[in-house]
């Protein structure tokens, strides 16, 4: 499983100029899930990600989590993370997990959130969507669950 977190000051997903999930200061999650990916991998990466001290404190240094400084989650699914640029011009996206099964662990990458986030929106599962955010930084990393 893969994620891009950026953390922002603002972030919103729409879809056919509705939007449909907004945040304030927090998380942009850009998640991708693996075909071989599991309910475990979903545990371990928001078990890393639901701690991470990547806010600043008021010394401006990185060393606050997401729950000390109240801040939101916006979670987007995004398959193309998993897309294979070694061979020609066109990705491959066959390491991709089967659309059932990644939005059955995406809804659960949600599930986990909720428990301990106030406030979270998430887009769409296999929609076409527009995504606007405030990198606040800017700031972005990037979460492997192969790498953790």
């Amino acid at each position: 499983m893969r994620a891009v977190v950026q953390r922002v000051s603002s972030a919103s997903v729409a879809i056919d100029g509705e939007t449909v999930g907004q945040i304030g200061r927090g998380y942009l999650v850009l998640l991708g899930v693996g075909h071989n990916d599991t309910r475990a991998d979903v545990d371990k990466l928001w078990g890393k990600l639901g701690g991470l001290r990547i806010n600043d404190d008021e010394d401006g240094k990185t060393n606050l989590s997401l729950e000390q400084v109240k801040g939101e989650v916006l979670v987007v699914s995004q398959f193309t993370l998993y897309a294979d640029c070694r061979r020609g011009r066109r990705p491959s996206f066959t390491a991709a997990g089967a659309p059932e099964v990644a939005n059955d662990l995406y809804e659960y990458f949600v599930s986990l959130v909720r428990a301990d986030v106030p406030h979270v929106a998430c887009g769409r599962f296999g929609a076409d969507m527009k995504v606007s955010l405030v990198n606040d930084g800017p700031f972005t990393i990037i979460l492997d669950t192969d790498e953790l």
